[in-house]
């Protein structure tokens, strides 16, 4: 399956790089695992989890428990083969009890999964569990095994079972909530990453895995909420970091995106889509030249990835390099004929060196192959523009800013075109506003909008069922003059006792028309607790996690001694936070800039972190 890297790319991916969670785990740590499950919900990862009988302590030293230990161990070196044979020959005693069987069965399957040998592996699954129908571990592995063969409805039989079995198994919701999230079922999927969360507060994927949810439902700013707290975590998460860069790409933060997915990098190194997306990211910084150079090395890790090769045609196109530009299209059309884009791509080339007959059957041939596609439409506007024909270049411009909300290449394009942002589309909705401000809608988003600040376009981020209603908006004083926070009902939730209504409050930067970020500020009895002071704000959310946000000052502050990793001073050097675009201290997010997100657990939840990790040669560099 090939990837469209300007189109949402983040649901079409396997779980386990989506979330992290899906992973194969080592044998011995299953009954560990499990049974922490059902005692507290502890499961440190959502994948095939072997079991405690291959390696546990109880493990003899001689026999078949020795062979499973063996068998873990090369497991856990990346020896598949090895711990295949290994398991296998402690299979052959013929006195193992049941459970025990079961148990390096299913260890068997993960290596087998892992050797792709998924018939085998499921073969395995299933045989386990005829000998060990109340094996929570085995349903939630087979499960996976299922989501990695595109079985996703029977994969959600086995994560209810597994779920049945450990009620507080945090893995397997996280797990069901990727295969309903493959289903399309947002709403489901949120609610099994929130009940993870809530059972394993401090695990990186399902964090993740919701904040992508909430991105595919058109809440950036509640899926960056859930990326930071996701890589505030676990500080290596690369996917979290590139999947923060997705949606501060939707809402225009590109400079941040780029420092993202600078980071997703130094953790994957080779993965070569991350590449093709800061690519993308640095043409859309009009940094032509750094898109090439990402491009370019894409192609070196992945040398038939169709994706690098329209993206690095692009960019060869827009440096003037036509030959090089029509060279990469050309490959790109060769590796996959069908390629819409690619045709687009070359169509836009051709119109940029005159060739417009030439051009016009290419775009005829990438409309027939996706008309619904933002690149094709992209490429389409430039040619009605080219062709003098400005009111079909706006139509054209507008459908890909609306298939790609947040793509700079179509909003700039509109600009150029005097049309800029479509408000004769609005609606307003009658009753949802307070004092100067009123609620539009446009299809099915919300925003605020106010005739006092023209140039402010606030979206109101649901949390649940119901019409958004403006309650309060608060314009701040010094030092904080220039900011607002404007408040609003945000649905209705299922809670413990009920249903139960929400409020978010949207912080907003006044002088450069932006919003820094939107909160949840109160469900049912809860609500958040708001500390404005020296640089920043600070909300004690209602999820008992303390989110930082820092802002520029109206006032000059006095500066203190630098700490060292950061490229200036820190106004306030006990909290440790950073202002600037740079490197950040380990296990925080990086590039946090004005206005940017730092989120903290609460003091009891900071009790209950691990032990910080030991300094790596990347901590000794960076910070």
């Amino acid at each position: 399956m090939r990837l469209d890297v300007l189109s949402s790319v983040l649901l079409c991916a396997l779980a386990v790089w989506l979330t992290g969670a899906g992973t194969f785990m080592p044998a011995a740590r299953a009954a560990e695992e499990g049974a922490r499950a059902a005692e507290d919900g502890g499961v440190a990862a959502g994948g095939p989890q072997p079991a405690a009988g291959a390696a546990g302590a109880d493990a003899a030293s001689t026999g078949p428990g020795q062979k499973a230990s063996e068998a873990a161990q090369e497991l856990a070196r990346g020896n598949t083969a090895k711990a295949i044979a290994a398991y296998t020959e402690a299979l052959k005693d013929t006195g193992l009890a049941n459970d025990r069987r079961a148990a390096i069965l299913n260890d068997r399957a993960v290596a087998l999964a892992k050797a792709g040998e998924a018939k085998l592996a499921l073969d395995d699954y299933n045989a386990a569990l005829k000998l060990f129908a109340e094996y929570a571990p085995a349903y939630n592995n087979r499960g996976n095994l299922l989501v990695m063969l595109g079985q996703y409805e029977e994969a959600i039989k086995d994560y209810d079972r597994a779920i049945l079995l450990a009620p507080k198994y945090a893995a397997a919701f996280s797990n069901r909530a990727n295969a309903r999230l493959k289903l399309g079922r947002q709403a489901q999927a949120i609610a099994d990453f929130t009940r993870a969360i809530e059972l394993s507060p401090q695990s990186a994927p399902p964090l993740s895995g919701r904040g992508l949810a909430h991105l595919a439902t058109g809440k950036p700013h509640a899926a960056i909420r859930d990326f930071s707290r996701a890589v505030n975590a676990d500080a290596r998460f690369a996917t979290a970091y590139r999947n923060r860069a997705e949606a501060r790409l939707v809402i225009g933060q590109g400079e941040e995106a780029i420092e993202d997915l600078s980071r997703a990098a130094a953790f994957d190194g080779n993965n070569a889509e991350l590449y093709i997306v800061r690519g993308y990211a640095y043409l859309d910084a009009a940094n032509v030249m750094s898109a090439i150079k990402d491009f370019s090395r894409a192609i070196e890790l992945a040398p038939s990835s169709v994706a690098a090769y329209e993206a690095r045609g692009l960019a060869n196109g827009m440096a003037e390099a036509y030959d090089a530009g029509f060279a990469d299209l050309n490959r790109a059309i060769e590796l996959d004929p069908r390629s819409a884009i690619a045709f687009a791509y070359r169509a836009y080339l051709y119109k940029q060196t005159q060739q417009l007959d030439v051009a016009q059957k290419d775009m005829s041939a990438a409309l027939k192959l996706d008309a619904e596609n933002a690149q094709v439409q992209w490429a389409l506007g430039e040619m009605e523009e080219a062709r003098g024909r400005p009111d079909a270049a706006v139509a054209a411009q507008r459908k890909a800013a609306a298939l790609k909300p947040g793509w700079k290449m179509a909003q700039d394009a509109l600009k150029r075109l005097g049309a800029g942002d479509d408000t004769a589309a609005d609606e307003v909705v009658a009753g949802a506003g307070t004092g100067n401000w009123r609620v539009v809608a446009r299809k099915a988003t919300f925003f605020a909008v106010s005739d006092d600040f023209p140039s402010l376009r606030i979206p109101l981020e649901m949390m649940g069922e119901g019409t958004p209603k403006l309650l309060a908006w608060e314009l701040k004083k010094e030092p904080f003059k220039g900011y607002g926070v404007l408040r609003f009902g945000a649905g209705r939730v299922i809670g413990t006792s009920g249903p139960e209504e929400t409020e978010q409050s949207a912080i907003v930067d006044i002088d450069n028309a932006k919003v820094i970020a939107i909160q949840p500020s109160r469900q049912g009895n809860r609500v958040a607790t708001w500390t404005w002071e020296d640089d920043r704000v600070q909300i004690a959310s209602i999820d008992g996690v303390t989110d930082e946000f820092s802002l520029r000052m109206t006032a000059p502050a006095v500066a203190e001694p630098a700490i060292p990793g950061s490229t200036g001073p820190s106004r306030r050097a006990a909290s440790k936070s950073y202002s600037g675009s740079t490197w950040s201290p380990w296990g925080q997010p990086f590039g946090m800039g004005e206005g940017d997100h730092k989120p903290r657990r609460s003091a009891s939840s900071q009790q209950r972190r691990h032990q910080p990790k030991p300094k790596s040669i990347f901590d000794l560099l960076f910070n």
